[in-house]
């Protein structure tokens, strides 16, 4: 009788733990779909800005209500806690903007923003292609300059085959422009990647930043704040300078 309980109860418990695991495996392939869905939503949203043809007018008056927080000159602040947007490529500064929308990066201020104003594709082309032509000559936050040279060897070493020799990225790519970005803005990006609070760095980038130590990171952005920016952000295409479209 005893041993007629305990096999019951076994069969329910193992009942329970199918039920549960199916529930879990069931969960998880839904997350995974939405996750795709969104992702080819995303895709659909930039292929559509970057059919648009971007006006600058247009653009500088979308910027007023980013340079609250940006900056007039797109500066950022050089404590960090905004990054520098000025001369960034369009195509980056885009996808960033997606990204936002679709839940594949991650910051309150800049989530209610994307919701608030509602930005199209035209809109975020508008806004972009402004803020990837203006001065690039802005004041930026640096580190103490105890740990550039090892952070110049890192970077040539980990960085410099995507981001370039002078950091210049690459608007084709959408890889990010970091030279003249604020030290203390590039470093938690870096944390962040690694803590896995930016779900749109790929898995291999966050497998390179995981293997570099505290003086590794702090040197890499502290030798990219102090790089400037002389390379000049590639001009978007088909600019127009008056608001109306083609």
């Amino acid at each position: 009788m005893a041993s007629g309980c305990i096999e019951t109860k076994v069969r329910k418990r193992s009942h329970g733990w199918l039920v549960t695991g199916a529930a879990a495996a069931l969960a998880l392939v839904g997350s995974l779909a939405g996750e795709l869905r969104a992702a080819s939503t995303s895709q659909q949203v930039l292929a559509q800005i970057r059919h648009s043809t971007p006006s600058l007018e247009r653009g500088a008056e979308l910027f007023n209500g980013c340079a609250a927080c940006h900056g007039a000159d797109g500066g950022g602040s050089v404590d960090g806690l905004v990054p520098r947007l000025a001369g960034q490529h369009a195509s980056v500064l885009q996808k960033q903007l997606v990204d936002y929308h679709y839940d594949r990066r991650w910051d309150p201020r800049m989530m209610a923003v994307v919701e608030q104003h509602s930005l199209g594709p035209e809109s975020i082309a508008d806004v972009t292609a402004y803020i990837s032509q203006l001065d690039r000559d802005v004041g930026i936050g640096t580190g103490n300059g105890s740990l550039v040279r090892r952070g110049a060897a890192e970077y040539s070493r980990s960085c410099q085959g995507c981001h370039g020799r002078a950091a210049q990225g690459d608007a084709a790519r959408a890889v990010p422009r970091l030279a003249g970005q604020h030290y203390e803005y590039l470093r938690r990006q870096i944390y962040d990647a690694v803590d896995g609070r930016r779900p749109n760095f790929s898995p291999s980038h966050i497998r390179l930043l995981a293997r570099l130590d505290r003086d590794d990171i702090a040197g890499i952005a502290d030798y990219l704040s102090r790089l400037g920016a002389s390379q000049p952000a590639s001009a978007p295409q088909q600019l127009k300078t008056s608001g109306e479209r083609q």
